[in-house]
């Protein structure tokens, strides 16, 4: 079967260039702490080595920045800065990068009264400046509340197509056209809807695509393989990215185990979830288990139990009711009594 690529415009990043029919390029992202350079470095030349065309690195503070600035003299990798919270890092990193990442729905986070299309100008005026590229990540837990208000509560896909066409449209009358657009959820079947109408509309602007919280294999490399062969099939992708964590059961959403963790218990945490939910696995119940504060409180929302992990304690979320936060070593007995609690609650209705 031939497949008709999409025609999207070119975009270069880096030595690599996306879009207009040339090869899918594909990336990957470090799972090190950014300020550990050694083994940073480490990661993202042998990632580089093995054929990744971008390498991610995630940067959530100026030291984080500054040790960007020191990993880039070391790597001839094309780098690419996923900018998290803070817009405003986006000058400390771009003469070192190739590529930055920002999220519409994190533009909120900080300076709140300030308008987003200042912000934006400021990420599309330093990557001008400093020769990188830009993606435009939407993400279905962390979606622009503006737009979550307008849909039914369980209509995920619709905001997060508005707020991608609504950026892509800003950014085009900035006269910068070197962006891609992301947009990922945990059900494959939701990413290939999601990209299909956004490229429908948007034909001319490139597609990183991927599937958020995959979890490990066989899962994560099923539910990818889902989204990836049918986006595909239709001609629309030009980088990919698989997001995979530890082993864990259907019933487990985790995030992969990237930089951003604050607490590298996190994975064991991960594994023990797992282990402890396994008499549960028959229950139509979701858990997510995230690493970190960026994209956790949010995409656990529609989970039916979440955890999310700071650096010392842990989260735990009924659906978006916030039920507090505990140790490391008390999270796995509150997370199993609100478990059997839920078990209990869907037995007695059924």
């Amino acid at each position: 079967m031939t497949i008709t690529r999409n025609p999207t415009r070119s975009v270069q990043i880096g030595s690599v260039t996306i879009g207009d029919g040339h090869p899918i390029a594909v990336q990957s992202m470090t799972a090190t702490r950014t300020q550990d350079i050694d083994a940073t470095v480490a990661l993202v030349n042998l990632l580089h080595e093995a054929g990744a065309d971008v390498v991610r690195v995630a940067v959530d503070s100026q030291k984080d920045a500054e040790a960007v600035a020191e990993i880039r003299q070391q790597t001839a990798a094309n780098l690419s800065v996923d900018l998290q919270e803070n817009y405003r890092l986006a000058v400390s990193v771009a003469p070192h990068v190739d590529k930055l990442r920002y999220n519409p729905g994190h533009l909120y986070h900080h300076e709140r009264d300030k308008p987003w299309q200042d912000k934006v100008r400021m990420i599309v005026d330093t990557a001008a400046e400093h020769d990188c590229a830009i993606r435009i990540g939407v993400n279905c837990g962390s979606v622009d509340p503006d737009k979550k208000e307008k849909y039914d509560p369980r209509d995920s896909i619709s905001p997060m197509l508005d707020s991608a066409w609504e950026h892509c449209e800003f950014v085009d009358s900035l006269r910068f056209t070197r962006y891609c657009v992301s947009l990922k959820d945990s059900d494959p079947q939701k990413v290939i809807e999601v990209n299909r109408r956004f490229a429908e509309r948007r034909p001319d602007v490139p597609l990183h695509l991927g599937v958020t919280e995959a979890g490990m294999p066989p899962d994560g490399i099923i539910k990818t393989r889902i989204a990836f062969e049918q986006l595909i099939g239709y001609g629309i992708g030009d980088t990919i990215r698989v997001s995979l964590t530890v082993p864990n059961e259907e019933n487990i959403i985790s995030c992969p185990s990237c930089s951003r963790v604050e607490n590298e218990a996190f994975v064991q945490l991960a594994r023990e979830v797992r282990e402890m939910t396994r008499y549960a696995e028959d229950q139509a119940i979701t858990i997510a288990v995230m690493g970190c504060r960026v994209n956790g409180p949010g995409e656990t929302d529609d989970a039916d139990l979440g955890l999310w992990c700071g650096p010392n304690y842990v989260n735990l979320k009924k659906g978006t009711e916030s039920l507090g936060a505990f140790p490391y070593e008390e999270i796995l007995d509150k997370l199993k009594s609100e478990l059997d609690r839920l078990i209990e609650q869907k037995s007695a209705t059924a």
